[in-house]
């Protein structure tokens, strides 16, 4: 009966038609059909992540050379190589050092203050009283041009700003200094120290003292990667 076999065929058709099939005496639910597309953030490498932001530093003039630049990240830090005399000062000298710092070559860019000397952690000393420790004034004048030596001519150059003048305790940067991106721009510091003539009515008792300062400068990210021009910020 070809006519019977057609009207099967249409009802079986519709049934697949409409999500549901019986087989012999079991019946199939078909809702639909499934796909799925995926996608990744990086092709097969990580698409998402953190920057970099480290700041390193340089005592050594010219402060252009990639070796000379390195990380010393907690306290009491690198040592300044200060003018000769510094351990045997007189009333109304100073003695003079200097530090670079810049950005690593794939780091943010990034400001930097530097803030007021604290006694060095693990370096004996002999100023009981900090009489000494008192006494001493500092300096800090900063500038983006390496060419400037670090000497008492500095702090009346135009191309410095000072950042910090007063008694050594309490002078810490003014403002913030920016360093651009993967290194590229380097900030100078000229530190002096002064013992200044007058030191009291018993200045006698400030003789043969020592006294360990170490200063940090507090470095943050700013947003982005593109270079930020070198000088202070305001």
């Amino acid at each position: 009966m070809p006519e019977q076999k057609t009207v099967r065929a249409r009802r079986a058709a519709a049934l697949v038609a409409g999500g549901a099939l019986v087989v012999g005496g079991v019946g199939f639910t078909l809702a639909a059909w499934t796909d799925s597309e995926w996608v990744n953030a990086g092709g097969g490498l990580p698409g998402v992540g953190t920057s970099t932001f480290e700041v390193q530093q340089s005592i050594t003039a010219p402060f252009t050379a990639d070796e000379t630049f390195a990380d010393f990240e907690t306290a009491p830090g690198r040592g300044l190589a200060f003018t000769p005399g510094a351990l045997a000062l007189t009333p109304g000298e100073a003695v003079y050092a200097s530090v670079a710092l810049r950005t690593t070559a794939d780091s943010v860019a990034g400001d930097v203050v530097l803030q007021a000397a604290v006694p060095a952690e693990g370096i004996t000393t002999d100023d009981p009283d900090e009489a000494l420790w008192g006494a001493l004034a500092v300096r800090v004048a900063t500038t983006s041009d390496l060419a400037d030596e670090c000497s008492a001519a500095t702090f009346a150059a135009p191309t410095t700003t000072v950042v910090a003048d007063g008694a050594l305790a309490a002078a810490g940067g003014t403002g913030a200094q920016a360093l651009a991106a993967e290194a590229g721009s380097t900030q100078l510091y000229c530190f002096e120290v002064t013992l200044p003539t007058a030191v009291g009515t018993d200045g006698e008792s400030l003789q043969g003292r020592t006294v360990a300062p170490a200063w940090e400068f507090a470095a943050t990210s700013v947003s982005g990667t593109a270079a930020v021009g070198p000088g202070t910020v305001d």
